[in-house]
């Protein structure tokens, strides 16, 4: 991983038990009865940036995969924007 990661910089002190305690007693508090865990947080941060457009190669890097194939599952999950993808044969008319 890379040691810039943006998702890697945490609060001073926190530790991967203290960020689970944290969903844990909030989203109980929200009633949310899924289970989150700091990595569905990541992979729903990941999600929405390639829904708004971002980069693949941005993504990566703020997730900190050294490979690529790593960040490219994202792509297999969401199809927003797929609607917009027009078939270029339908400027022509075959008629």
């Amino acid at each position: 991983m890379l040691q810039s990661s943006i998702l890697l910089k945490v609060k001073k002190g926190a530790t991967a038990s203290s960020i689970r305690k944290f969903l844990n007693k909030y989203t109980a508090n929200v009633r949310i009865t899924k289970k989150v865990t700091p990595h569905t947080l990541r992979h729903s941060f990941a999600t929405h940036l390639l829904e708004k457009g971002i980069s693949l190669r941005y993504i990566q890097y703020i997730l900190g995969h050294q490979n690529s194939k790593t960040t490219e599952i994202y792509t297999h999950i969401t199809q927003t924007g797929i609607e917009n993808i027009k078939n270029p044969l339908d400027d022509f008319d075959f008629e």
